[in-house]
C-alpha cells in the first residue's frame, strides 16, 4: 500500500480504517457461521397472543355491555346481553305449538272414547233392525203380489228398502270396527312427525334464547369494546374483541443451518427485553418450508440464507401477563431435538 503524498496523520487515520474494516468483517462472519454442537442457539422472534372477535349469533338490540377495554375476565362471566323479549315470545309460542303436537298426537293414540263405540254399537243394532224390517216387507209384498193384492212397483220398492237396508249393516259394522280398533298407523306416524317438528322448532327457538347472553370463552383481557348499549347489531357482528391469556405463543424463525437442532418439543428459554424473567417453553411448530421462494438456480449461499418460522409454546406455569403482543423476545435453545418427552404442537 502506497503513501506517497500524504501526512503521516493521514497515514496512521487510513491504517486504522483499514484494521477497523478487517476486524468487522471477521466478526460478522463469526457471528454468521453455523453453530456447534453444544453451544447455545440463540433466535429472536416476537410474542403472538390470539386474539377471538366475540359476537352474537342473533341480531337484536343491544341490552347491556358489563366490561370495558382493558377489564379481566374469566371464562363463563357474561359480557354483554341483546333485549331478549321477542325471543322469549317466539320459545313461548313454539312451546304451545309443540303442547298442541303432543295433544293430538296422545288423542290418536288412545284411540275413540267409549261413549264413541258405544254409540257406534247402537249405530248398528238400529241399522240390523231396521234391515230386518226390510227384509220382512218385501218378503209380505212379493206373496201379495201372486194373489194381485200388491203391485210390482211395491214390491220393487221394498227390495230397494231392503237392499238399502243390508248397506246401513255393513256400513254401520265398518264404523264400530274402525271405532274399536283406534286410528290408522300412518294417521299415528304422521302425528309423531309433526310433534317432532313442534320440538325442533321449540329446542331451536330456546337455543336463540339463550344466545342473546354472550359469555368469555376463556380468560383473558378485552382489548376492544366495539358496541355500546342501545346498538342495533346484526347476527356474527363483533362486540368485543378479547385477548386470550392462555395459551402465549413466541413466532420466531431459524436459520436453514441451524434447523437441525430444533425439532417439536425441544425446551428452550426466552426472555423479553423490558424484563429479567426468563420463561420456559417449547417448539411447538416447525414450518414445512422456507419463507421465501427458492430461486430456480441457486448457490450454496443462498440455500444458507433460507428461514424457517417456528412456534414456541410458553408454559402456562410461567405465563403471567408480562408478555404482550408484538413484545420482542430472545429465545435459547440448550437441549438437542428429542431431549423432552413432549413432542409435537399444542
Amino acid at each position: 500500500m502506497k503513501f506517497n503524498g500524504l501526512s503521516n496523520k493521514s497515514k496512521r487515520a487510513l491504517v486504522v480504517a483499514a484494521f477497523v474494516a478487517i476486524a468487522s468483517g471477521f466478526g460478522y462472519f463469526w457471528m454468521q457461521r453455523p453453530s456447534v454442537d453444544g453451544s447455545p442457539l440463540y433466535l429472536y422472534g416476537n410474542v403472538d397472543i390470539r386474539e377471538v372477535q366475540l359476537a352474537f349469533r342473533q341480531p337484536g338490540r343491544v341490552l347491556q355491555m358489563a366490561f370495558d377495554e382493558g377489564d379481566a375476565v374469566s371464562a363463563g362471566a357474561l359480557l354483554a346481553t341483546l333485549d331478549a323479549q321477542p325471543y322469549r315470545e317466539a320459545l313461548a309460542a313454539a312451546q304451545a305449538q309443540a303442547q298442541v303436537a303432543q295433544a293430538e298426537l296422545n288423542k290418536l293414540r288412545r284411540g275413540l272414547r267409549p261413549q264413541e263405540i258405544t254409540q257406534a254399537r247402537e249405530a248398528l243394532r238400529q241399522a240390523q233392525a231396521l234391515a230386518t224390517e226390510a227384509e220382512r216387507n218385501f218378503q209380505r209384498q212379493s206373496g201379495l203380489l201372486a194373489s194381485g193384492a200388491s203391485s210390482q212397483r211395491t214390491v220393487d220398492a221394498a227390495r230397494t228398502a231392503r237392499d238399502q237396508a243390508a248397506a246401513s249393516v255393513e256400513s254401520a259394522k265398518a264404523a264400530l270396527s274402525q271405532a274399536s280398533e283406534g286410528f290408522r298407523k300412518e294417521d299415528i306416524a304422521a302425528a309423531e312427525a309433526r310433534l317432532a317438528a313442534a320440538q325442533a322448532a321449540a329446542s331451536q327457538a330456546s337455543t336463540s334464547l339463550a344466545d342473546t347472553e354472550l359469555m368469555a370463552p376463556s380468560d383473558g383481557t378485552i382489548i376492544a369494546r366495539v358496541r355500546e348499549p342501545g346498538s342495533m347489531v346484526a347476527s356474527q357482528s363483533a362486540v368485543y374483541s378479547l385477548s386470550l391469556d392462555k395459551p402465549v405463543y413466541v413466532r420466531a424463525y431459524v436459520g436453514e443451518q441451524d434447523l437441525g437442532r430444533i425439532a417439536p418439543g425441544t425446551a428452550v428459554r426466552v426472555e423479553s427485553d423490558s424484563g429479567e424473567k426468563i420463561y420456559r417453553g417449547q417448539v411447538g411448530f416447525i414450518s414445512p418450508r422456507a419463507e421465501f421462494t427458492p430461486k430456480t438456480v441457486e448457490t450454496t449461499d443462498l440455500r444458507t440464507d433460507l428461514v424457517y418460522r417456528l412456534r414456541i409454546v410458553i408454559d402456562e406455569a410461567d405465563s403471567d401477563g408480562a408478555l404482550r403482543q408484538g413484545m420482542p423476545v430472545t429465545i435459547a435453545v440448550d437441549a438437542q431435538p428429542g431431549s423432552t418427552g413432549r413432542t409435537g404442537e399444542r
